[in-house]
């Protein structure tokens, strides 16, 4: 570990922190339908939408309403991609000549981008065109980070509002998003891209000469605008096979870094959005204080083992850093921060291969995601699960001081914790069940290319990464199988969908209800005692249910590394 190491990490969550009231305040205004400086310039494409649509953005909602236009919007968007890849064949912008995907990867890749998970069964340079890219795939990085925000939204106002029988409004709230926010971000984000030296072409390949004289084929096509929204949207679906590890994805230490803010932004912009919601920016500040808190004891112990290195590699003579899978312009710690970020976060980009960290390197992404990606989480799903948490701790809270349990002026009753803990149990019920069928089935063990604990874990990172809808994935598991692809297919989408509808619900209830004051007999929830209790329901509940299957992987195989052994 080097000094050097830590000013990054410590300049990162710093510049986050200074960038958290501006993001909040503007998604604040969106959160509200308030007039913003864009208003001018895309006003009017906004109203326009509407009336071609006919859509009355001033119609509220309530949460079974909200909950049926979201899942209808998204299984239609699904299905428009599924044709898209599978008629890739004869549509244009197809330059390379690419043939259509199969059925079970095009039905695969149609799940993962909808929900925001982006798991990549192939290689994007050598299966997807240039439509495919934008339309079928780009779109989603648009829509899926969108609808994640406006269900934050909607829980917010779950919260907030008094005696209320809707949540909002589902359309405007996906329309202000993505135009007012995700739109003119990723527009400048992408010419910063483009300056930086990431392709924006629709010419599929350049035929170069290299130093030495042989000829290579370098794939090209509209890298920087999928880019931008890829990492802004906390998507992670790259263009190219080694995803931010490519220097045409991510060329620079700059870019590097720009692109670790960039997964953080919207999500700690939303924690001071939903404190000024309820009209406390203190339960904002104590939600991201937690946050924080986990991740940095995440990215501590990752830097830590990948700056320390393998021992049997040392033994043979070759001392420092694992470097293993990594790139040499980027080093330890902005591959160890890179990795800790993107998990924390339901992005799932990589700049270095988490399937070559040390045992214990690897096991903080794998931990991250396990956690319901509460950390920071994907774009709207991270803080709503932060508070589906919280609803849980407050609960706690209440039986230690034998009352009632209240948060933010809300009492929490049986109807909240019961769909609480059913959203919560989605996790560990659906990975831990799939990676037990797969561990056993043959088909489930024809993937991992590792045997021993490695390839266990390797298998349970697919399964966590595709419920948690995280995207990344320890690369030695052969994942483009029909049986694969149909279990992760399904992981993700109930990650993704069997969560929201009960926190629709709880948004919901909680909006019916009275505002109850605080009294002297209230559990404070800003203060030390209450992020220290949230943290510890957070491990306790979102940690603990793995534990065993932790031993069987990567702590096996950190015990095994240390005496010597390998598989």
């Amino acid at each position: 570990m080097t000094l050097q190491g830590w000013l990054l990490i410590l300049a990162f969550v710093g510049l986050l922190l200074a960038l958290t009231k501006p993001m909040g305040l503007w998604l604040h205004a969106l959160y509200e339908g308030r007039r913003t400086p864009l208003h001018g310039v895309l006003g009017p494409i906004e109203r326009g939408f509407y009336k071609v649509s006919g859509v009355d953005p001033t119609e509220e909602m309530g949460w079974k309403r909200y909950a049926v236009h979201m899942l209808v919007f998204n299984a239609v968007l699904m299905l428009f991609t599924y044709a898209v890849l599978r008629l890739q064949a004869v549509l244009p912008l197809n330059p390379n000549a690419f043939a259509a995907l199969p059925q079970h990867l095009a039905a695969n890749t149609a799940i993962s981008f909808t929900t925001n998970t982006n798991w990549q069964s192939y290689s994007g340079e050598s299966t997807m065109s240039n439509l495919s890219q934008m339309l079928g795939l780009t779109i989603h990085n648009f829509m899926s980070a969108a609808t994640g925000i406006a269900l934050a939204f909607a829980f917010f106002r779950g919260f907030a509002r008094r005696e209320s029988r809707t949540i909002g409004n589902f359309w405007a709230d996906c329309t202000r998003i993505t135009l007012y926010l995700l739109l003119p971000i990723s527009i400048v984000y992408a010419l910063y891209l483009v300056a930086s030296g990431v392709p924006q072409t629709l010419a599929g390949s350049v035929d170069v000469t290299t130093l030495e004289g042989a000829k290579q084929t370098l794939i090209l096509g509209p890298v920087a605008s999928q880019e931008a929204i890829k990492m802004l949207g906390t998507n992670g679906g790259g263009f190219f096979n080694a995803n931010s590890a490519h220097p045409f994805e991510n060329p620079s230490a700059a870019t590097n870094f720009v692109q670790m803010i960039s997964i953080f932004l919207i999500g700690f912009g939303l924690t001071w959005t939903f404190g000024k919601a309820v009209g406390n920016t203190r339960q904002g500040w104590a939600i991201l204080s937690a946050m924080i808190m986990i991740f940095l004891v995440g990215v501590a112990v990752c830097y830590w083992q990948e700056a320390s290195g393998n021992p049997i590699v040392h033994h043979l003579g070759v001392v420092g850093a694992n470097m293993e899978g990594k790139e040499v312009r980027f080093g330890a710690a902005a591959s160890a921060l890179f990795a800790a970020v993107t998990t924390a976060a339901s992005c799932g980009a990589v700049n270095a291969m988490h399937d070559s960290f040390t045992a214990l390197g690897g096991m903080i992404p794998l931990i991250n995601i396990q956690l319901g990606e509460v950390v920071v989480g994907g774009v709207g799903a991270g803080v709503y699960g932060f508070l589906l948490f919280a609803i849980l701790a407050v609960f706690v809270a209440g039986l230690m001081v034998g009352r009632t349990p209240e948060y933010v002026g809300k009492k929490i009753e049986g109807r909240e914790v019961k769909l609480a803990v059913l959203a919560i149990a989605v996790l560990p019920l659906i990975i831990l069940g799939f990676t037990a069928v797969s561990a056993v089935v043959g088909a489930g063990l024809a993937g991992p290319l590792n045997k021993g604990p490695h390839g266990f874990t390797e298998i349970l990172y697919a399964f966590t990464s595709a419920v948690g809808n995280n995207g990344s994935a320890f690369a030695g598991l052969t994942a483009s199988t029909p049986y694969y692809d149909s279990m992760l297919g399904v992981a993700m989408w109930i990650g993704r969908f069997f969560i929201i509808v009960p926190m629709l619900a709880i948004a919901g209830s909680l909006a019916a209800k009275k505002y109850t004051p605080e009294t002297a007999g209230s559990f404070p929830t800003t203060g030390v005692l209450w992020v220290g209790l949230l943290v510890g329901i957070v491990l306790i509940l979102g940690g603990l249910t793995f534990l065993p299957s932790l031993a069987l992987g990567p702590i096996a195989d950190h015990l095994a590394m240390i005496a010597g052994k390998t598989f």
